[in-house]
């Protein structure tokens, strides 16, 4: 059964789609769009990208899905939705005083950062995303807290 859409709505999807699974090409997303019953094909599901500002980031094993790196500021991600951008793409936490370093895969540290500005992380006034490192600026005495925080956060042992 096919579910009639707006732009606005199948966009809305999309950008669900890309925060919960990792969405490699956009065939997938063509797929996974029709088991909501949206029929639709490559190449409005590739504007709807551009215009959703959606890029490519490489994962964990060296492939690569889509991600929109930022929402806007008033839209406070899940801590759900922030333990799996960390779980998936965190691979390293290191401290230094009131700085926390993160490591990330190639291509990966800004959808880290926007994930962790938008949850309002604790502790946090600011990051700094590069490639595949981030950095956090933690308020004055918190940084062994963020530190432990993103780590717990991130799964990591």
């Amino acid at each position: 059964m096919s579910t009639r859409t707006n732009k606005a709505q199948r966009q809305h999807l999309i950008a669900g789609l890309l925060e919960k699974d990792r969405v490699t090409n956009q065939a997938h997303l063509v797929e996974l769009l029709g088991t909501l019953g949206v029929e639709v094909n490559v190449s409005t599901v590739s504007r709807d990208l551009e215009e959703l500002g959606a890029i490519k980031v490489r994962i964990p094993g060296g492939e690569t899905a889509y991600a929109i790196p930022e929402m806007p500021k008033a839209q406070v991600a899940p801590q759900d939705h922030l333990r799996r951008v960390l779980g998936d793409w965190v691979v390293e936490v290191e401290r230094s005083g009131d700085l926390v370093v993160l490591r990330t895969p190639p291509g990966s540290a800004h959808v880290v950062g926007s994930a962790i500005d938008r949850a309002g992380v604790e502790g946090v006034i600011g990051s700094l995303a590069g490639d595949d490192t981030l950095l956090l600026i933690s308020r004055e005495a918190q940084g062994a807290f963020v530190a432990d925080l993103i780590h717990d956060l991130a799964g990591l042992t």
